[in-house]
């Protein structure tokens, strides 16, 4: 069995390597480079913020994650940055944000309607006038998880020279919005796999969008793919810029 401290503090340091830099960060950076104040939710291993504050984005930029492990290689990587731990509610952030960012399909660890409630009732609150809340989720007609499979096998090297080979597998049949699969990291240096279990939902434009008017936003901007197409029933993403509803 793998201590559990270490295999966080390990699949922390593999994140970006098995996640790299891409067309959604780029997306998300322009967005980040002409705000003033920037609140990342879900911020992982801090790259956004960190790529902004390198590239001289001069304003105040808060990183929020409820992974401790997440924000130890943030603050490696720029301790520029407000790294914070926890979720929205962890600080009173009323009105101190022209710009709050959620990526990496973070928004669909949201399981219950009343989660999501919470989240983007905070995220309302946190934005200043004339602010933008940019977030995306996979589409669900595009049904992205029929490619989660054992075969489909990543490979991403640990920083210690070890090859850590991790794959995805779906669980059950697919019913309603939710997917449950499991994540599996394996390493010939390590005693055991590393399984993490997790679910996601998969909300459609209309039900999203419900949420959306329920908490005072607004949905300005709506795409389907990182190049700005239009979202259509086989885009892989739903990729939303909502402000703030006038009151």
């Amino acid at each position: 069995m793998v201590d559990r401290s270490f295999a966080d503090l390990s699949l922390a340091a593999l994140y970006d390597a098995l996640n790299p830099w891409g067309p959604g960060d780029d997306f998300c950076l322009g967005y980040v480079m002409s705000a003033r104040a920037v609140l990342d939710v879900g911020c992982g291993t801090g790259r956004l913020l960190g790529r902004a504050r390198a590239a001289g984005q001069p304003g105040r930029l808060v990183g929020l994650d409820p992974a401790a492990a997440m924000l130890v290689q943030a603050r490696r990587q720029e301790p520029g940055v407000e790294w914070v731990l926890g979720d929205l509610l962890a600080r009173d952030w009323r009105h101190a944000f022209d710009l709050v960012v959620m990526t990496g399909h973070a928004f669909q660890v949201l399981l219950r309607d009343e989660d999501i409630r919470r989240c983007l009732r905070a995220v309302r609150a946190a934005l200043a006038e004339g602010g933008r809340f940019v977030f995306e989720t996979r589409n669900p007609t595009a049904r992205a998880w029929e490619a989660w499979t054992p075969e489909r096998v990543r490979k991403a090297d640990d920083g210690a020279g070890r090859v850590v080979r991790v794959w995805h597998q779906v669980e059950g049949p697919v019913v309603g919005d939710r997917v449950t699969f499991t994540e599996t990291f394996a390493c010939d240096g390590w005693q055991a796999p590393v399984v993490s279990r997790s679910t996601l939902r998969f909300l459609a434009p209309d039900a999203l969008d419900a949420f959306l008017h329920e908490a005072g936003l607004t949905v300005v901007e709506r795409y389907g793919d990182w190049g700005r197409g239009p979202l259509t029933p086989t885009s892989p993403e739903i990729i939303t810029v909502a402000a703030g509803t006038p009151a």
